[in-house]
């Protein structure tokens, strides 16, 4: 969700630069500012920072581990290697 805090302190900041003759209207404006704000965002395709976060951490733990599944397939091209040329020679 949406920090509603950062659309508020935007609205404010936006109705703050309005000119004077218009300041009247001020409230009115800063809150038609959050509606448009607010109803901008809603339309992107956003995620949370919690669900960020945990994408995140899935993706570093799918990164350990495929990481380690290179270790072992590494060690098991090096066995395969060695039984390889370890059988090309003649037993005494």
């Amino acid at each position: 969700m949406i920090d509603l805090n950062h659309i508020d302190d935007l609205a404010r900041r936006l109705s703050g630069l309005v000119p004077p003759g218009l300041r009247e209207s001020r409230e009115e404006m800063q809150e038609n500012f959050k509606a448009v704000l607010q109803s901008g965002l809603s339309r992107l395709d956003l995620v949370t920072r919690e669900e960020f976060d945990v994408q995140r951490a899935v993706l570093l733990r799918t990164r350990e581990k495929l990481e380690q599944l290179q270790g072992v397939v590494a060690d098991l091209e090096a066995r395969l290697a060695a039984d390889d040329a370890g059988a090309g020679k003649p037993t005494n």
